[in-house]
């Protein structure tokens, strides 16, 4: 039976049996199993007691359709053999099969073991399908025959060649032997280590996150008096935990096998379990746990465990969905394996309005300059005590409202008992991006930051027309970044957040440095005092990642203005078409007209002299003025348009609309090669 495990959800939604169809294999144990995009590749594994297999299937995940495929044969020697506790790893395009477990005798019932030491390599087919076997030249020695160990391919980023390394395994004994291969230039090696080798085992799991390779569990011999036999008669399950350092080959011991554990903090002893990286965290999924002694009182395990082996990477900057004069409902793309966020915030004075001036989207453009150096302060960030492990079901995050969350800065084993449309809207004004403030340099923060409303850097073509000049820029006063204070929003499960209020620290935490600090204390919410937002105010937002680890750098800025009273929100719902010419253009009128809508406005982002100085502010072109809320943008409009590369290849475009106030915010949408992505309000 195939179940499908999604991980980061309720443990109720955790497990999920699809109805696959075609040709379902039957069920083996010790198989060969990788995983290429959306489809599964499965080899050999023993089908009964005695009777191994090597046959080969193919799972189309996106259609739940199995397939058995045969590859053709190598051009000199034979198949691989019917095998068990082989590995069988991935790297491009190419499946590596080494080792096993082979059955001597035709009888089942008769077993005879040879353990293997045979090398294939297996061409797969882009999409679905093989191409077939080959037996690869290699030069060097071999390692010795074995079953049950494992197999990982690494390749550093600053040094080309892909490597295989091989650990441990079973061959009459456990091994603990570590073996690399180049498969560039298809030659074994016996790498020199350091540091303490883990105990000889196998059963046990290895998986690579960055340049570390982590072993964990599997079967260990039970050694007398400290010495182990090189014959290992009896064995038992570990629950040491290890990592190689692939660029220094430098071993770690993180759990030992003689840790004590009285608290069930840490996953217990286990053989035969499967491991898998989902970025920065390890899963660890059942296994069975025993001794030698007693085959018939092992114990199956049932329980997932998972490890952040780092603090987790930057999200993508806060973009805002709606905005109304006291609120904002702002999202991020979200990060995988994370636990929650933290979304911050702070504000400039409120902007006054600039009368007279027709067409502009938000009613002031202006200029605020950045000094000084980047020594910023903010509030105190969320963390624990160094060490402290937790389980996922005693910890609360409120998707929808601010929560302490407690995290470690160091790496954090947690138990979970077994258990697009891309779109956003924003209301205010989206200006120049900023580099992470995790970041401290000599350099200033930002030499300048505009404001950008549809009546910024627009061109009409028409020398006459109130758009083709720039709207008067009013000069803020200088505002140094260390004088700036961030301020917690909150601490949210989802990726996404309404915000009408922030939290406003005591006087003695003012001050303190923006680094999140190990082992400060979380903030409790519930003593800290709440300011609402106010109307036509400008607040820069940025947002970080929670895992178990601690929290993460913190997200690029984004700068939103709250809507002023009486002007009409952003247009919504927009939707692009495309035809053979052209493309047709449509949104629905704002939520919150504030009066009549006396026009709408299309803008296109242009390429320009003035993008090229400064890629994240966008020159705009007038491509429609009127009461319909649609229109048509010409190929020849579009040939002028410019691609914006900031995240994926995208056109953009504005839209707005005016009452007897003036225009209010803009909508931008990023047009994705026929997809829509409503990417804020301006």
């Amino acid at each position: 039976a195939l179940i499908i495990l999604f991980l980061g959800l309720a443990p109720s939604e955790l497990w999920f049996l699809p109805a696959v169809r075609g040709d379902i294999p039957p069920g083996c144990a010790a198989h060969g199993f990788v995983c290429d995009g959306t489809r599964i590749l499965v080899f050999g594994g023993m089908v009964e007691y005695g009777r191994y297999s090597n046959d080969l299937y193919e799972l189309q995940a996106s259609r739940w359709l199995w397939k058995k495929v045969k590859p053709q044969a190598p051009s000199t020697g034979s198949p691989p053999c019917p095998r068990l506790g082989h590995s069988f790893s991935l790297y491009g395009n190419k499946c590596y099969l080494f080792g096993g477990l082979a059955n001597e005798s035709e009888d089942s019932n008769n077993n005879i073991p040879r353990y293997l030491n045979d090398f294939y390599e297996l061409e797969l087919q882009h999409g679905s399908g093989v191409v077939g076997w080959s037996i690869p030249v290699t030069k060097g020695i071999l390692p010795s025959p074995r079953e049950s160990h494992t197999a990982i391919v690494y390749c550093r980023k600053d040094l080309g060649n892909p490597k295989m390394y091989i650990f441990g395994g079973m061959c009459g004994c456990r091994l603990n032997d570590l073996w690399e291969l180049d498969i560039e230039t298809m030659t074994w090696s016996r790498p020199e280590t350091k540091g303490t080798v883990p105990l000889p085992r196998s059963l046990h799991t290895a998986n690579v996150i960055g340049n570390k390779m982590y072993v964990f569990g599997g079967w260990v011999p039970q050694s007398a008096g400290g010495e182990i036999s090189a014959h290992d008669g009896e064995w038992k399950c570990t629950g040491s935990f290890s990592y190689l350092n692939l660029d220094t080959t430098e071993w770690i011991g993180l759990i030992s096998d003689c840790q004590e554990d009285k608290s069930n903090l840490l996953p217990g002893p286990r053989a035969g379990h499967c491991a898998v990286a989902v970025g920065t965290r390890l899963y660890i999924w059942s296994g069975r746990d025993g001794y030698r002694k007693a085959w018939n009182n092992q114990v199956c395990c049932k329980d997932l465990w998972y490890l952040d082996t780092e603090k987790p990477p930057a999200p993508s900057q806060v973009q805002l969905i709606r905005a109304t004069t006291n609120s904002f409902q702002v999202k991020w793309d979200e990060v995988p394996t994370v636990e929650g966020y933290l979304l911050q915030l702070h504000a400039d004075l409120p902007v006054p309005s600039v009368a007279g001036i027709p067409g502009t989207g938000v009613p002031e453009t202006s200029v605020l300059s950045s000094q000084g150096s980047s020594q910023i302060t903010l509030c105190p960030q969320t963390s624990a005590n160094v060490g402290e492990l937790h389980d996922l079901d005693k910890r609360t995050v409120n998707p929808d409202a601010s929560v302490s969350s407690t995290v470690s800065s160091t790496q954090t084993m947690v138990t979970q008992q077994a258990v697009k449309t891309e779109s956003s809207s924003t209301n205010g004004a989206v200006v120049k991006d900023e580099t992470s403030l995790t970041t401290f340099n000599s350099k200033s923060e930002a030499a300048e930051t505009t404001y950008v409303t549809p009546s910024t850097r627009v061109n009409t073509g028409q020398t006459n027309d109130s758009h083709s000049s720039k709207t008067p820029q009013r000069q803020m006063a200088p505002v140094k970044t260390r004088d700036r204070q961030w301020y917690d929003v909150g601490i949210f499960k989802n990726n996404s957040a309404v915000v009408s209020q922030f939290y406003l620290l005591p006087e003695e935490t003012l001050n303190i440095s923006n680094k999140v600090t190990e082992g400060a204390d979380v903030p409790d919410y519930r003593l800290l005092k709440k300011q609402d937002l106010f109307p036509g105010t400008v607040y820069r937002f940025r947002v970080a990642a929670i895992n178990a680890c601690g929290v993460g750098p913190f997200s690029k800025i984004s700068e939103f203005k709250t809507c002023i009273p009486g002007f009409p929100g952003a247009p919504s719902t927009v939707k692009i078409t495309k035809s053979v010419d052209c493309i047709h253009l449509s949104w629905e009128p704002p939520a919150s007209p504030s009066g009549n809508i006396l026009e709408y406005s299309a803008y296109l982002a242009i390429r320009s002299t003035q993008l090229q100085e400064n890629p994240s502010q966008l020159v705009f072109m007038r491509i429609y003025c009127g009461l319909k809320t649609s229109c048509i943008v010409t190929a020849a409009q579009l040939s002028n348009a410019h691609v914006d590369y900031t995240s994926r290849p995208a056109i953009v475009f504005r839209i707005s609309a005016k009452n007897e106030r003036g225009y209010g915010p803009a909508t931008q949408v990023r047009w994705l090669q026929g997809k829509v992505r409503v990417q804020g309000s301006t």
